[in-house]
């Protein structure tokens, strides 16, 4: 029998629960079993539990047949637990290192005591700490043990579960268990400290307490499902009277009652506008019918509030209110002020559009902040064009770019008078990176966010953590990302990452990315052609060899002498070389491209094509690599500084643990693998096969069809994805050499 069980709900959690759980895995107190239940979440939660079971037998996963909610899924989860005592924990928070040792040690000092109450510190999206603000009350000096009416003040904690531990026999004794509805904490909170006989606490932050931007709260939902905290204090009050010796605690609860209705009704966010007149007489009634004998109600603005509740004068309550918030804007005029002028400096034409009516049939792409035609929007505009040709569809380009629009793809050039009247007049927005800060998101027009590749490098808000990253505002990022209506996700691994780092209110559509289609749905003759378009000859291996751009790094230079490794690998190879488009290109060998082994293409408009011509890929950590992984040819990864860049950059996990293929860390390594035919031989795909099952699962060909369908053509469910182990990538180099003989 373990000493503690942690009981962790999950519902919509894909991007943190994973933290959430290496956190607690990880803690150096092992004497533990997780109970981790899946409340029917629709996202990938459940399967990251299943992930995490495989590997560690402390974890056991509850999959919920429907979804119940976070009070009844934590009972759940308690009808499995083994352990002396019980903690809860939320899955999108975590445990500070070294937590649970100092549980256990608490509990052993203090006997075993019925509840052992312990600190949490809250942490937000831009680095904040901040400890509990009555962190006092976990003063350990006094008695070890005592009860709540020798140290009432713990009532005036915030009415929460996830920071006790509980002794499974007491809560089996009093029968504890978990209301549903919002607000469950509470009639478990109070009734538990009113019972238990032994109290004890602990001086230290364990519960590392989520403030997250967006979502995941229902403090930030506005929603009629807080008229439950009616019946949540209609059980408190229910377990007093069950309890007569308890009923010295009425007037302390009663307080507690009427701040809690009053925080509901003052707190912007929480009831529908229409509904909060409703709420207020609820609880009118409530505090008439409760009113302990000579209640003194507390001083000053506080306590001309709780008189107005007596006497049911919701009119009086909102003409209060109203006074308070005016002086709250006026402290905020300044801000408005600053508003103002930035809307000014969009320029008068610009704000004459923003007037003007939403163009239903006009959708404005771009890509790579201006630089051309390519990637998921590319593939979106052209599947629109094919899908709903009435949609007029503009690409947005840098002047100095223009040559890299196709023929036939209307185009207008950023900050021309003809891009601010289609970026003021389309519905639809797509891009793969953000939008300038001047746009404005306009009610009624949809953003699109493709993203470009999936992320070996961290991003976002967890760029923040990275020298590399230390002059990004990130309260600026956050507001871009808050214009997103979509983002799309090429694999279950992205979507965790992408809703954890970019916390604001898009819907995530697992579509995979539509640049990848050409990868499956390319023909034997469609290989042949981009092959020839780079004057590859037949029997010659073409290695596509491309690095990352590297934050620590001005230029692009190659981290391989391709002299030297072109003439090692003899004639009958060519390197591809592209360098990151962050850099120009730097200067080639003239011999070595002369000849045709070495050619320099950087400047290609489709890096899909150059997929489709190389037999393998070379790479360091470009996100290449895991769309050339929808090809299932090999790749080789060339990582002579990792070190560096992992500190530097950070990672999303150890490249060198599960690489793609065969990995080598010098240029002679590197030769070494692609002479001797180990770039491609059965160990390199065993590891090309696992790192497909881990990020390839979505790009099975109609990516962009799915985002037309979902977006434009507003169509309720997505296609269904094809299984990997049933697509069929396009034909290597070889295949479509022999198919093209026969």
């Amino acid at each position: 029998m373990p000493r503690l069980t942690l009981i962790v709900p999950a519902y919509n959690v894909q991007g943190y629960i994973g933290e959430c759980l290496d956190s607690v895995l990880g803690q150096d107190f092992t004497d533990i079993e997780v109970i981790g239940v899946d409340d029917r979440s629709p996202d990938g939660s459940g399967a990251i539990l299943d992930a995490y079971a495989a590997r560690d037998s402390r974890l056991r996963v509850l999959h919920l047949t429907e979804n119940v909610g976070l009070g009844r899924a934590r009972n759940a989860g308690l009808e499995l637990a083994s352990g002396d005592y019980v903690l809860f924990l939320d899955s999108d928070d975590t445990l500070a290192p070294g937590s649970l040792s100092a549980i256990a040690a608490r509990l052993d000092a203090t006997d075993d005591p019925d509840i052992l109450v312990y600190d949490y510190t809250r942490t937000y999206w831009d680095g904040r700490m901040l400890r509990n603000k009555r962190a006092d009350l976990m003063s350990e000096e006094g008695p070890d043990v005592f009860t709540l009416a020798e140290r009432p003040q713990l009532l005036d904690l915030l009415q929460i579960v996830w920071n006790k531990a509980y002794r499974r026999d007491f809560v089996t004794r009093h029968g504890f268990r978990f209301p549903p509805g919002y607000y469950e904490d509470a009639p478990w909170t109070y009734g538990s400290l009113m019972a238990a006989e032994r109290i004890a606490v602990l001086d230290r932050s364990c519960v590392l307490y989520r403030q997250r931007r967006e979502g995941g709260n229902i403090l930030r939902t506005v929603s009629r499902k807080h008229f439950d905290v009616f019946d949540q204090y209609d059980r408190v009050f229910a377990f007093l009277d069950e309890r007569p010796e308890l009923a010295s605690w009425r007037p302390a609860l009663f307080r507690k009652m009427v701040d809690h209705f009053l925080t509901v009704l003052e707190k912007p966010g929480r009831l529908p506008r229409d509904a909060r007149a409703e709420f207020f007489h609820r609880a009118a009634k409530d505090y008439r019918a409760r009113l302990p004998e000579d209640f003194e109600r507390p001083a000053g603005g506080r306590g001309y509030k709780y008189a107005l509740l007596g006497v049911d004068s919701y009119s009086a309550f909102f003409g209060l209110t109203r006074a308070n918030n005016a002086r709250h804007r006026a402290r905020l005029g300044g801000q408005a002020r600053i508003g103002r002028a930035k809307r000014a400096a969009l320029g008068m034409f610009y704000r004459s559009q923003l007037r003007m009516p939403l163009d239903e049939n006009l959708a404005v792409f771009s890509a790579y902040w201006g630089r051309g035609y390519s990637c998921n929007p590319a593939a979106i505009e052209a599947e629109l064009g094919r899908l709903a040709p009435q949609i007029r569809r503009v690409w947005a380009v840098r002047a100095e770019h223009r040559g890299r629009v196709p023929e036939g793809v209307e185009k207008v050039i950023v900050g021309s008078r003809e891009y601010w009247a289609a970026m003021a007049r389309a519905t639809y927005l797509t891009n793969n990176v953000n939008f300038g800060d001047t746009v404005v998101k306009r009610e009624g027009q949809i953003h699109v966010q493709t993203h470009h590749g999936t992320p070996l490098k961290t991003m976002g808000l967890d760029q923040a953590q990275y020298p590399a990253s230390t002059s990004m505002d990130m309260e600026k990022l956050l507001r871009r990302c808050d214009r997103w209506d979509y983002s799309l996700s090429a694999n279950r691994f992205s979507t965790t990452v992408w809703e954890r780092v970019y916390p604001c209110r898009y819907t995530t559509l697992e579509t995979g990315y539509p640049r990848n289609d050409v990868l499956v749905n390319a023909t034997a003759a469609d290989v042949v052609e981009a092959r020839r378009e780079l004057g590859i000859a037949d029997g010659t291996t073409a290695f596509l060899y491309m690095p990352t751009h590297r934050e620590y790094e001005k230029s692009f230079t190659p981290r391989l002498d391709l002299t030297k490794l072109a003439e090692d690998l003899g004639p009958d190879v060519t390197l591809l070389v592209r360098g990151h488009y962050f850099y120009k290109p730097a200067e080639r060998p003239d011999e070595r491209r002369a000849a045709g082994r070495i050619v320099d293409v950087s400047g290609h408009g489709s890096v899909e094509r150059l997929y489709l011509a190389a037999d393998a890929l070379i790479t360091d950590y470009s996100s290449a690599m895991f769309d050339y992984a929808n090809l299932d040819r090999p790749i080789v990864i060339h990582a002579d500084d990792w070190d560096t860049y992992r500190v530097v950059r950070g990672t999303y996990f150890d490249l060198m643990a599960e690489p793609p293929g065969a990995v080598a860390t010098t240029q002679e390594r590197l030769t070494s693998i692609l002479r001797s035919g180990e770039w491609r031989d059965e160990e390199a795909a065993a590891l090309r096969a696992a790192f497909r099952e881990r990020y390839c699962d979505y790009d099975d060909g109609r990516a962009a069809e799915r985002v037309v369908r979902k977006v434009f053509l507003g169509e309720a469910e997505l296609l269904p994805v094809v299984p990997l182990a049933e697509r069929t990538p396009a034909p290597s180099p070889a295949e479509a050499l022999k198919a093209g003989r026969a």
